[in-house]
């Protein structure tokens, strides 16, 4: 039964905790190029998709503990410091996801989300076809020359 605990817990650890890393790390990115272009439907899909992944994942991460403690019951080794120093670890992490990843995620969606419908794209420094630039909220006037 322990090789079969053993087992499960590396495949859930496997099969977590890499979307929530590749996902997480490739956020930030992602919400730069979402924020700098309003426009950009793509990264905001993206954005929305790697939170997602991040939650979901997270969710399915709770496998990993709960298995692991399976294996060192059935191991005998619920005492022992590395196991102690993992589940401390572990714990961190979660914290760290749960607490701060996953809250900053979603401001970042919301800004987005907020800038897409607000329509603040970022300003072309040159006119337009028409001879004029777009409004910028920065300017005094929508005349501005």
């Amino acid at each position: 039964m322990t090789k079969l605990f053993l087992s499960l817990h590396v495949l859930a650890a496997i099969v977590a905790i890499g979307p929530v890393t590749v996902a997480a790390s490739m956020f930030p990115a992602i919400s730069r190029r979402a924020l700098g272009d309003a426009d950009d439907r793509d990264a905001r899909t993206t954005l929305q998709t790697l939170h997602r992944i991040c939650r979901v994942y997270a969710g399915v991460g709770i496998a990993v503990p709960v298995l692991g403690f399976a294996t060192a019951s059935s191991l005998g080794v619920l005492g022992d410091a590395w196991l102690i120093t993992s589940i401390l670890l572990t714990s961190a992490a979660a914290g760290v996801l749960a607490l701060l990843i996953l809250p900053a995620q979603d401001r970042a969606l919301a800004a987005t989300a907020g800038a897409a419908s607000a329509g603040t794209a970022p300003l072309d420094p040159e006119p337009s076809r028409h001879g004029h630039r777009p409004y910028s909220p920065s300017t005094s006037s929508p005349f501005h020359p």
